[in-house]
């Protein structure tokens, strides 16, 4: 049996067994809904309640009994996987992923789900693998925060690298804001806001562009599921401008192609080229349109020498690349360790414990 490559984000959980040439098999929301039942003080009447839960939050694991609630089902339900015996797993891990998260999630795996074999990998590393790279530099725009991080050899600059506690979802909640104002009258929810920004959101050329399209933008209509309707402006250039110009969304901090090019800047000048002809664009976000050609475009503007060029994903991979790459990268990775044995096994597990994974995840 194939290994299962898992890479659980803020928004999707993507999950399949180790085929690099395919997307996986299984992409499901993050978010879960529990019920929670009380009972009635006049009688034994059980009141039920449903309320959302989020597993992970920016990127990392926040719920642990929700999440193994959610990867019962995707390993058991969704994969197939008979208890007693389970195969091998690989997990993505994000940029910074804490030391205690890491630990906690090997041990829910040997002493919860019986794995016979485990590993984990940085997503910087696999998005660079996914498209046959193993240096370079990966932008990864998620759904709960940005990573950017040069690679060297297959191995992460953390000193150079960098995290943003922003993403999708906070873009969401700009484009919410943005259309309450030219629609007051209208309550649209967060979901439904997400969807229009997976459907109209857009960048602009470059500045000049955009500031144009704050002072004469041709609208449309869209008609809400409940027979709403509203207009869509300017405000589906504002969601990608704010990733170039973060003071939009009230943000002290440099655009991304500046946060970029002082990330490579902190590495050794003698590796700055192969980082620079090899930046990934990874990432739900980045799919917006107009965003990878407004990136190339201000990135060949750039006044420093260091000027990233984007590296374009094989033609015998799947489209949706880009939004999956850590994933692909994944189940290009475990082709290699677990064959190798070069994963923990449950005899590693048995002897060192969860501090295993540091030393042979890496």
């Amino acid at each position: 049996m194939e290994a299962v490559v898992i890479d659980a984000g803020s928004k999707l959980l993507k999950a399949g067994f180790a085929a690099p040439d395919q997307d996986p098999a299984l992409i499901i929301p993050t978010k879960m809904k529990r019920v929670i039942e009380e009972g009635d003080p006049a009688g034994d009447i059980s009141i039920s309640e449903e309320v959302t839960v989020d597993p992970i939050v920016r990127g990392f694991i926040k719920d642990w009994d929700a999440m193994e609630d959610l990867l019962h089902h995707v390993l058991y339900t969704g994969l197939g996987w008979e208890i007693g015996e389970e195969g091998q797993i690989l997990f993505t891990d994000p940029l910074s992923t804490p030391k205690n998260v890491r630990e906690q999630l090997v041990q829910l795996m040997f002493e919860t789900f019986n794995v016979s074999g485990f590993y984990a990998s940085e997503q910087a590393v696999l998005s660079l693998y996914a498209v046959g790279r193993i240096s370079g530099c990966t932008v990864d725009i998620g759904h709960g925060k940005i990573d950017i991080a040069p690679v060297c050899e297959g191995a992460v600059q953390h000193i150079a690298s960098k995290r943003f506690e922003i993403g999708g979802i906070d873009l969401t909640k700009l484009l919410a804001q943005e259309l309450h104002k030219s629609n007051p009258t209208v309550n649209i929810d967060i979901s439904m806001v997400e969807k229009l920004k997976e459907q109209y959101a857009c960048c602009a050329e470059d500045q000049d562009d955009f500031e144009e399209t704050q002072k004469s933008c041709q609208t449309e209509k869209h008609t809400l599921p409940d027979g709403q309707v509203i207009t869509i402006g300017r405000e589906k250039h504002i969601v990608g401008e704010a990733l170039f110009q973060p003071s939009i969304l009230g943000l002290e901090e440099y655009g991304i192609i500046e946060q970029l090019v002082r990330c490579i800047s902190s590495v050794s000048s003698e590796n700055h080229r192969q980082l620079l002809e090899n930046t990934v664009l990874c990432g739900g976000t980045m799919v917006m349109t107009g965003f990878e050609d407004r990136f190339q475009k201000e990135a060949n503007l750039c006044s420093s020498s260091i000027r990233p060029s984007l590296v374009k994903p094989p033609e015998y991979m799947p489209e949706n690349l880009p939004k999956n790459s850590a994933w692909m990268g994944g189940a290009i990775l475990a082709k290699v360790v677990f064959p190798q044995n070069q994963h923990i096994t449950k005899a590693d597990y048995d002897e060192s414990g969860p501090a295993i994974v540091h030393r042979k995840c890496f």
